[in-house]
């Protein structure tokens, strides 16, 4: 019997002395983590397909890969749907968030705690009803007369459906709209239901960001009006003149009556939980990360300009701005950077 006692003692000790073991080389593993030891962590960007976001997934894509050692990669979706891999983990960060865009998705995120934000990347951004400034002042140099010297609201262009008529229904105007799956699209439907411009024009919904800059292009070099939603930044905006078209100031009511302006937004980034918990060195370097319009705007034209894709942008970006990047890092993470510039 004591034989037996002594045998069972002798097992339970070795089960506990492996468990103390156990439980030291995890302390062990995420104290060398803490310290700098990388992790084959690959972070997932969001990608909900327009080009200041993909742009800047690509700086910090760059930053992450060359300063600190970890992998990237990006996932695409609509907006709705990176938000929601935000919240449930299948993406780690969100580099661009059009906040008051999707605002029920992403505050229900925040507000389950799956996803936190941790900065803001600009807030000098735009968008809304554009024409082309022509359209209201003309352009001398290009011999082109006003068109409609009145128009300043998108109330207005109730009384201008003729001069910006659909190519497929002469009986209507054409309005040209958001991207389907963008949140905004739903937006732009219930401007045009709210101001009843609905009576008068089609609203056409382009099938992609380049179908609908193409759209801009075309008329835009022919000296023809157009209108319709746009945003900045863009290399549209940096590359042409156009108006946006007055609204009241937001307004809840207002707003989902969809007849006031866009209210200003901060475009943030956030992350999804375990990010935030696990990489405190990721999410430092998030909180100080900052641009603004002028800058995407510069890197877009660039990208436009020369045929360059959103990663040569990047690296456009970081070796004209390097007195901006360097602020958000360490000196010892930047110094990597430099070296992989």
């Amino acid at each position: 019997m004591n034989y037996l006692k002594k045998k069972l003692f002798k097992s339970i000790f070795i089960v506990f002395i492996f468990t103390l073991a156990a439980c030291s080389a995890n302390q062990e593993s995420n104290s060398n983590k803490a310290a700098g030891e990388k992790d084959n962590k690959t972070f997932m960007f969001a990608d909900a397909g327009f080009d200041s976001l993909s742009f800047h997934n690509e700086v910090a894509g760059f930053i992450l890969e060359n300063g600190f050692g970890y992998q990237t990669d990006k996932m695409p979706g609509s907006t709705p749907a990176t938000i929601q891999g935000l919240g449930n983990g299948d993406i780690d960060i969100y580099m661009e968030v059009w906040t008051d865009n999707v605002i029920e998705h992403y505050q229900k995120v925040l507000d389950s705690g799956d996803a936190i934000q941790v900065g803001i990347n600009y807030d000098d951004n735009a968008q809304g009803i554009y024409v082309p400034t022509y359209v209201i002042k003309g352009d001398p140099e290009r011999g082109i007369e006003p068109m409609a010297p009145d128009l300043k609201s998108v109330e207005d262009l109730n009384q201008y459906w003729e001069l910006f008529e659909d190519p497929e229904d002469a009986k209507k105007g054409r309005i040209v709209g958001a991207i389907p799956g963008w949140e905004v699209d739903q937006i732009v439907a219930n401007k045009v239901e709210g101001y009843d411009l609905d009576k008068n024009y089609n609203l056409f919904r382009p099938g992609s960001e380049a179908a609908l800059s193409t759209s801009i292009v075309t008329a835009y070099e022919d000296g023809k009006p157009w209108v319709g939603y746009y945003w900045e930044p863009t290399w549209i905006m940096g590359k042409y003149d156009l108006t946006l078209l007055e609204e009241d100031p937001y307004t809840e009511e207002g707003w989902k009556a969809g007849t006031v302006a866009f209210p200003p937004m901060d475009l943030a980034i956030a992350v999804n939980k375990e990010t935030y918990e696990a990489y405190p060195d990721v999410v430092q370097f998030l909180e100080k990360y900052q641009t603004s319009s002028k800058l995407v705007n510069e890197a877009l034209a660039y990208m436009q300009e020369n045929d360059a894709s959103t990663k040569e942008a990047a690296v456009f970006f970081l070796q004209e701005h390097e007195d901006i990047w360097t602020e958000w890092l360490p000196e010892d993470i930047a110094s990597k950077v430099q070296a992989a510039l």
